[in-house]
């Protein structure tokens, strides 16, 4: 490719805060629950690529299709790759594209299509480099570029932006635990690439009591590694949805003798735990069933798909609660609204 910016180019990235920003000069959006993508066009030669810098276009053909069917020359965009379910999006529907059967990638394109949401304009149409523009400037760029070039194209949505904090308010009412956070961006500074000094990225913070299901000893050690986390549905099974491991160390091998008097299957009634994920440095996929008598309260950031998305933080036992307490009731939202922006862009 010939275009401005190489397609190794690093994107824009976020610092996590306590705290959201606020100010005239803060833009904000949707934290969006998907895979950061930079888009590449020039012709019929697309390239998507990852935050990391790693080819995406063997995952999501349909993307692929749909940025050569643009009706523009060339463009680079960032924005988030996404896959809709029902008025939610699936992160699972998602990690599912990244299979090495090129044939299971091309039956998931058909049957969950991606979706781009995108929130910035770095290459226009005309080749220009606009990084070293405002975030005002490029913003107003983009919304004129994806009025002439998305149209009703339903593989590409434009991500809505506030200034004003009583919508992000909003937000998070309407959408609830359906709703990964905020970002925060300095609409006064040019786009800083590999760089987290204009962009802040919130997210809420929740609590849940969860009882605890089972648990797995720590790598190489005869002490507890991590708790797992249950709750009960609505016919009283026990499902797993979740770990912590923020164990105070110096607590570890007293919780470990009152884990092991506690050890009786099968733990969880429901949906059990499996072996350690991908992203785990656990060397063994064992965990010890436990009898549902101890109740903690965690911290956590989201929530979907039946689980916690990332590991929760320990914040106390709870002996106080009875487990039975420990419902899905805790975390259930029936949102307002909708997380995907509408597809239809609106007019100037």
């Amino acid at each position: 490719m010939t275009l401005a910016l190489p397609t190794d180019y690093a994107p824009m990235e976020a610092k996590l805060v306590a705290v959201l920003p606020e100010g005239p000069q803060w833009q904000y959006e949707p934290k969006w629950d998907g895979f950061r993508c930079l888009a590449f066009k020039e012709g019929a030669d697309i390239e998507l690529r990852s935050k990391a810098g790693q080819p995406f276009n063997r995952y999501f053909p349909e993307i692929v299709a749909a940025m050569q069917a643009l009706p523009v020359p060339c463009c680079v965009l960032d924005g988030e790759l996404v896959v809709p379910q029902g008025g939610t999006l699936s992160f699972d529907e998602l990690l599912m594209r990244i299979h090495p059967a090129e044939s299971r990638v091309q039956k998931l394109a058909r049957e969950h299509p991606a979706v781009y949401i995108v929130f910035d304009l770095l290459v226009d149409t005309d080749g220009t480099p606009l990084v070293e523009r405002s975030l005002g400037e490029r913003r107003a760029a983009l919304e004129a570029f994806a009025q002439k070039a998305f149209g009703d194209r339903p593989a590409f949505r434009l991500s809505p932006t506030t200034h004003a904090r009583a919508d992000v308010d909003r937000w998070f009412e309407s959408l609830g635990t359906e709703l990964d956070g905020v970002i925060a961006k300095r609409s006064d500074l040019p786009y800083r690439t590999g760089d987290r000094t204009g962009m802040q990225k919130f997210k809420q913070m929740r609590t849940a009591d969860c009882v605890v299901g089972g648990f797995r000893y720590g790598t190489s050690t005869d002490v507890v590694g991590s708790l797992l986390l249950g709750l009960f549905d609505d016919d009283g099974l026990l499902h797993h949805v979740g770990f912590t491991s923020n164990i105070p160390r110096d607590d570890r091998k007293a919780l470990t003798a009152k884990l092991e008097k506690l050890i009786a299957p099968p733990g969880f009634t429901g949906r059990a735990p499996g072996g350690p994920s991908r992203w785990s440095t656990e060397r063994s996929g064992e965990w010890q069933p436990l009898r549902n008598a101890l109740v903690v309260e965690v911290r956590y950031d989201h929530f979907s798909a039946g689980r916690f998305r990332h590991g929760t933080s320990l914040l106390r036992f709870r002996p106080d609660k009875a487990p039975a307490q420990c419902t899905f009731e805790q975390v259930r939202h029936e949102p307002a609204g909708t997380l995907l922006p509408r597809s239809r862009v609106p007019s100037a």
